[in-house]
């Protein structure tokens, strides 16, 4: 699962043992070398899938960790891009990686729940990040992104098809789960990163109370499921233009 310039077992074990803040200070120089980030299969399908509902002008990576989803939306705005996290150890190996060569780039240090920002995004995107808000806190964090993006606005992100119940994916993740409920019973601070809280249809339904109007666009690049289902989708959850 990781390469050799990937964290070591004890390093996990001490950023699982940290808050989510401090875990992913210490995660951050070799973040980009572990499972965690984003493939770039799927950050490239969701740069042709914005391009094809643009042009933007301005775009927030929500969470944005070393900044994979900031490169995308350097691809799709002709302005602005700016990247939040409130992991100052992310934030510091994105301003490194990260080169920008058309629109400017600014990095905020800042939690996603209470964000530093106006109304002046044409298009915010999160990759990854859910499985670290518990299902109470999406209705505030989903009225924060409504709050940031001008009318008309859309706030995009990518969800994978839940493994099937008979897969070993599914019983992994229902492991990993299981595991990270016990360390946060016995164990503070807690460290939040939960695999199988995000559902689909309670999102939707959260974004859509929050006041978007909300899309699923199939990812055609990753194929469908046996039962026809797609594998990957888009969620594009629009601001109201009035």
């Amino acid at each position: 699962m990781f390469s050799p310039e990937g964290p070591s077992l004890r390093e996990l074990a001490v950023q699982a043992l940290s808050s989510v803040e401090r875990g992913y200070d210490l995660l951050a120089p070799k973040f980009d070398h572990t499972p965690f980030r984003t493939p770039d299969s799927v950050l490239d399908a969701v740069v042709r899938a914005l391009a094809r509902i643009g042009p933007f002008d301005a775009g927030l990576d929500l969470c944005c960790g070393t900044g994979a989803g900031v490169g995308v939306l350097m691809r799709v705005c002709r302005e602005s891009v700016t990247g939040v996290d409130f992991s100052a150890g992310m934030l510091a190996v994105a301003r490194e990686r990260t080169r920008s060569a058309g629109p400017r780039v600014d990095w905020v240090r800042g939690d996603a729940r209470a964000l530093p920002f106006g109304p002046v995004f044409d298009l915010a995107v999160s990759f990854g990040a859910f499985g670290h808000f518990l299902p109470r806190e999406l209705p505030g964090l989903f009225a924060q992104v409504h709050s940031v993006l001008r009318p008309g606005g859309c706030f995009a992100f990518p969800v994978v098809a839940p493994p099937p119940p008979a897969s070993r994916a599914y019983w992994m993740l229902l492991g990993f789960d299981a595991v990270m409920r016990v360390r946060n019973a016995v164990w503070r601070p807690p460290f939040v990163m939960y695999y199988r809280a995000f559902r689909l249809g309670d999102v939707r339904r959260e974004l859509e109370w929050a006041g978007f109007e909300v899309d699923l666009q199939t990812l055609p690049e990753f194929g469908r499921r046996p039962d026809g289902s797609p594998r990957v989708r888009m969620v594009v959850a629009r601001r109201r233009a009035t």
